[in-house]
């Protein structure tokens, strides 16, 4: 966690935040694009973070989306919060459809594999994630649907 960190969770709390969202994608695009992809808003925040790279399931065009990680051994777990809305992200469909993705995590690009958690698993994810960005808990109070969790391995 970096020096910003915690002022990042505390502006992440914020009820309305969600709002804008758009607003603050668009951000984040254009501080990718000036600083050619080494930094993102999570970056500044000094919240671990990775792009995913993902073929649309209907379009098959590769689609990326930067998201908030944690890292768990060799392993990188994600969860499809959306900011705790109603409808899952996009992108989890996408990763249901297929099971295998590209990865941009500390500089480096790696294929892995998908694999969603369940049960005493996880729990365990979930709590690391939490961990991670305590704003998790507001979100899954937001929804009436479980946040779908994911692990991410490294292609053999």
């Amino acid at each position: 966690m970096g020096l910003l960190t915690p002022l990042a969770v505390k502006i992440g709390s914020i009820p309305w935040l969600p709002r804008y969202l758009r607003q603050i994608m668009w951000v984040d695009n254009l501080i990718r694009r000036v600083t050619r992809g080494r930094l993102t808003l999570l970056d500044l925040a000094g919240l671990p973070n990775l792009v995913l790279t993902v073929p649309g399931r209907k379009s098959g065009i590769p689609r990326s989306t930067p998201l908030l990680c944690a890292p768990d051994g060799p392993d990188i777990l994600i969860a499809g919060s959306n900011f705790g809305g109603a409808k899952e992200p996009i992108w989890v469909k996408n990763i249901e459809a297929t099971r295998e993705v590209t990865v941009f995590f500390r500089r480096r690009e790696t294929p892995m594999v998908v694999r969603p958690l369940e049960g005493d698993e996880r729990a365990a994810a979930w709590s690391l994630l939490v961990e991670t960005w305590p704003n998790f808990l507001m979100y899954e109070k937001r929804t009436d649907r479980q946040i779908k969790l994911f692990r991410l391995t490294a292609q053999p």
